[in-house]
């Protein structure tokens, strides 16, 4: 890649980058430092871009591409959206990560370590702190909307399953019924045809 590939290839992942809805709270000055703090990490479709049960201190924004989260073998989700967070837990909670992500097709991450922070002036370590963990709660208040709607729609279909299952268990006690019924009929029309 020659220079000019280089500097425009850099020019259109920073235009990228400034889509991320939490970079969005940055001014160009610090967005810029933010920048040198950070590394942008490619990867190729299938590669994993951190395992879970490990630990590193960065947090991940999609760029572009797509990025599953698998978690005990399972997956969890896609993420699409430029801008999507991963591996904020781990960093907020100091713990190993909670599940793995993988590439889905090549993609692109802005990698940052939280480490790094500190070697920022005192003012700009809060400042810094306070936008990420600013767009951290509107993450996170966003995926606990969407698991709690989630979580009344199962429970909504579960309550239906309870009565579905309950009225089928009556159906068959109805039915049993009139069975005995039947043959309750049939043993009395017996006893009468005999008496007559």
């Amino acid at each position: 890649m020659d220079n000019s590939d280089y500097i425009k290839y850099n020019y259109d992942v920073i235009q990228k980058l400034k889509q991320v809805p939490m970079l969005q709270f940055f001014e160009e000055d610090d967005l810029q430092k933010l920048f040198r703090l950070s590394e942008i990490r490619e990867y190729k479709s299938g590669e994993l871009i951190f395992e879970e049960g490990t630990y590193d201190n960065c947090i991940y924004y999609l760029v572009c591409g797509k990025a599953k989260i698998i978690k005990h073998g399972k997956e969890v989700s896609v993420l699409k959206r430029t801008g999507e967070v991963f591996g904020e837990m781990g960093v907020l909670d100091g713990s190993v990560r909670s599940a793995s992500v993988y590439a889905v097709d090549d993609c692109m991450c802005l990698a940052i370590n939280i480490g790094d922070i500190d070697e920022l002036s005192v003012e700009n370590q809060y400042e810094f702190r306070y936008r990420i963990y600013r767009g951290f709660a509107e993450v996170l208040a966003n995926r606990l909307r969407v698991t709690t709607e989630e979580l009344i729609r199962t429970k909504e279909e579960l309550e239906k399953q309870n009565m579905m299952n309950r009225l089928l268990s009556k159906s068959e006690e109805l039915i049993k019924a009139k069975e005995e019924i039947a043959k309750l009929k049939d043993e009395l029309k017996s006893k009468s045809s005999d008496i007559t």
